[in-house]
């Protein structure tokens, strides 16, 4: 087996005691969830079943890590004078819209042409709910109301902006394009699998880094923008967003690996059971977790230059690896 990569920092800190991180979870929550359901809240041109749908897939119970991310980024790089409701709420068009493009994402994930699964967020998925068909169309027009929620509701030049981060963070060089490879190597399509563990582990990180990771970094900018961060700011937010993805799939990894079906509201073991590669059954369960925390202590570390309105940030950082769901 591999010893997966590491990058540097420190593996030493500790996560922070869950019920802390869940505070501040159950906060964002609180602020974004009548927002959602404002977003899906549709006049009577919009036929009934599609807006059932997008209303089940976008309102679904579920952590909201986007949002979160892009609410504590406009809050670590706002003006300190200014109270966090403001921050918040300059934020919330961007945090609205990088939950839609996930929920549609993970839509079109399960459909039976990809992923095939029948089990989110402890309900039915959305084509087992309703239908296949249903669920295409309710993933795309979620993607369309995330450009319309950007578009109608930051000032234009913001708006412009963040309609190109979005859409580079859920287009083919990046969501999709990693999606796509995240399918090739399971089902055949490349040339020349790599094979050697080491490669294994590269094309993984290749694949997560797009595939997940890109729409975390999407809403740490977008986060920054909506308060007019410095370019120094969003760089330290970048960094965050790199070494915070590639943590979060590895944890998402052992998870299906180790977790359990009551806590995660999703089948677990499939991933494995379909000789699909991932960091424990490449590196092994050791060498994934310990890559994990030292991930997390960098991203951690990338954000203390933000002082204490970062402090959320870095501590879901450690959450997110000690997470059971």
């Amino acid at each position: 087996m591999a010893s997966c990569p590491v990058t540097s920092g420190s593996s030493s800190a500790t996560a922070p005691a869950p019920e802390t991180v869940a505070r501040s979870l159950d906060a964002v929550r609180g602020f974004i969830e009548p927002r959602l359901a404002a977003a899906v809240a549709f006049d009577g041109e919009t036929p009934q079943r599609l807006a059932a749908a997008m209303r089940y897939a976008l309102l679904a119970p579920g952590k909201r890590l986007r949002p979160a991310l892009a609410l504590w980024a406009a809050q670590a790089c706002g003006d300190p004078a200014v109270d966090r409701e403001r921050h918040w709420s300059a934020a919330a068009a961007p945090a609205i819209a990088l939950e839609c493009i996930h929920a549609y994402s993970l839509v079109h994930d399960d459909l039976p042409a990809m992923d095939d699964d029948d089990l989110r967020r402890g309900r039915p998925t959305c084509h087992r709910a309703f239908d296949e068909a249903t669920a295409i169309l309710c993933g795309d027009a979620l993607q369309a109301l995330a450009f319309e929620t950007l578009a109608a509701d930051m000032p234009a030049t913001a708006a412009a902006r963040a309609c190109l981060v979005l859409a580079h963070a859920a287009g083919g060089a990046a969501l999709v394009g990693g999606q796509v490879d995240d399918l090739a190597a399971e089902r055949g399509w490349l040339a020349e699998p790599p094979t050697a563990p080491d490669d294994q582990v590269a094309w993984m990180d290749r694949i997560n880094r797009r595939k997940t990771g890109a729409l975390f970094l999407a809403s740490l900018e977008l986060g920054g923008l909506a308060v007019a961060a410095e370019a120094g700011q969003l760089a330290a937010l970048a960094r965050f967003g790199r070494a915070f993805g590639l943590a979060f799939q590895i944890a998402d990894d052992l998870l299906d690996a180790e977790g359990t079906e009551a806590a995660l509201g999703k089948r677990v073991g499939k991933d494995a059971g379909r000789g699909k590669l991932t960091y424990p059954t490449v590196a092994g369960v050791a060498a994934a977790r310990d890559r994990a925390r030292t991930l997390a202590a960098e991203a951690a570390a990338a954000v203390e230059p933000l002082g204490e309105p970062a402090a959320e940030l870095a501590a879901l950082a450690h959450w997110i690896i000690a997470r059971d769901h």
